[in-house]
């Protein structure tokens, strides 16, 4: 059974919905939008920078225990769902990619996580979830109950339309300002207004230099035949004068007294460099999508305030609406949560990784092989211990340590 199928089967009767109130009075009907944008190479290769840095995170399941902190993955459906494939048709990767597409063009991701109810006695169960789907709809409709209780109406490509409860769907969202439900304008649509003119800047530049190019091949000088010729005649004519042409091997031609050759100078006028790159700059600045980063050419440093800037906010955005759908309030109270964990010092060059390395080792927080992964090579048996440098001392026993080191003194003094 197909997805869009599983939902019809779960949907039930749901009868005297109407249209969710609004704050600003509008009707809770909004269409994707943003097809256009993404036919420009630099808004694809924009978004492709961000959907690849979140593509390699690793969410996992952790539980965070209230009273020490301490935190511990949980190896339950979920965890096994975002490590393995949140669905037949999609690695981990593959899932975050899309997420990350349809969030950058449409302002909004809707993510369906499938399950199963595990009774636990007594009226109560548990869920099992199943699959995680992106859901790319062409319309969603807010609709609530008498009751106040918010649905969210799905309409696809294929005429299907399916109601769901709101607080089952995993929604994230961009942009959420102006709209009480949706991210993006009032209308709840993508503004792309002020990018498309960039674009279509972009594009009026691209071609000029196209045009450009193409007209440095095509006339180039003016035959002058200083006599009367018939067809035959001046085909034979241009065929010797071609002739010339491709037998000079020196770039200087030679003509006789019948003939006289007029060059004519093309000087076409091209966009300068920093035009360019102000352009692009402009469209990539919507993105939050450095020059040095679309190019594949950053430092360190630039790396790290393309991640604080863009990546940072989405890694933790992305927890926080997964675990609101995904677990109760009850389990979010123990301290269960999603995290995606990024991939820690591998944006460092070497010496940085040395030097990091070696600071968290002193301090007894990595182990030998959490080194050794930082660094790209493979755990080894006993691997998992942590050594610390004796040049450091809790500071909770400071005061006694110094004491009884001066009273040592005083006793060797005397």
């Amino acid at each position: 059974m197909g997805l869009l199928n599983k939902i019809r089967s779960w949907t039930g009767n749901l009868k005297s919905l109407t249209y969710a109130k609004m704050m600003k009075g509008y009707i809770p009907v909004f269409t994707q939008f943003g097809d256009e944008i993404y036919a420009s190479d630099i808004v694809q290769i924009a978004i492709r920078c961000i959907a690849t840095e979140i593509s390699k995170l690793n969410p996992q399941h952790i539980r965070t225990e209230n009273d020490t902190g301490l935190q511990s993955v949980v190896n339950d459906s979920i965890h096994r769902l975002l490590k393995f494939g949140p669905n037949p048709l999609m690695s981990t990767s593959d899932f975050l990619e899309k997420i990350v597409y349809l969030r950058e063009i449409n302002k909004n991701a809707y993510i369906y996580p499938s399950y199963v109810k595990i009774p636990l006695g007594e009226g109560t169960y548990r869920r099992e979830y199943t699959g995680l789907y992106p859901l790319n709809p062409l319309e969603v409709e807010y609709l609530e109950d008498t009751s106040g209780k918010l649905f969210i109406k799905f309409y696809f490509v294929n005429g299907y339309d399916y109601t769901l409860p709101y607080e089952d769907i995993i929604h994230w969202r961009k942009d959420f300002t102006a709209n009480d439900f949706v991210g993006g304008d009032a209308q709840g649509k993508s503004d792309n207004k002020a990018l498309i003119k960039l674009l279509e800047t972009d594009d009026t530049a691209i071609q000029g230099i196209g045009k450009g190019i193409k007209s440095t091949m095509v006339i180039r000088g003016i035959q002058k035949i200083n006599t009367l010729l018939d067809d035959e005649e001046q085909k034979k004519e241009r065929e010797a004068f071609e002739q010339k042409i491709n037998e000079s091997q020196s770039g200087i031609l030679a003509i006789d007294l019948k003939g006289d050759f007029t060059p004519i100078k093309i000087d076409p006028k091209f966009i300068d460099k920093d035009t360019i790159e102000f352009i692009a700059k402009r469209i990539l600045a919507n993105y939050g999508v450095s020059l040095a980063i679309f190019n594949g050419e950053f430092t360190e440093e630039e790396y790290q305030a393309f991640y604080e800037k863009t990546i940072e906010p989405q890694i933790i955005s992305l927890g926080r609406v997964f675990s609101k759908v995904l677990f109760t309030k009850r389990e979010l109270e123990v301290g269960n949560e999603i995290i995606f964990y990024n991939q820690g010092l591998m944006f460092m060059n070497t010496t940085n990784k040395i030097n990091a390395a070696d600071i968290l080792t002193r301090l007894g927080t990595l182990t030998d092989n959490q080194v050794l992964a930082i660094f790209g090579y493979p755990p080894f048996e006993g691997g998992n211990v942590r050594k610390q440098s004796l040049n450091y001392i809790n500071r909770d026993i400071a005061d006694q340590y110094q004491l009884s080191k001066n009273k040592g003194k005083e006793k060797q003094n005397e």
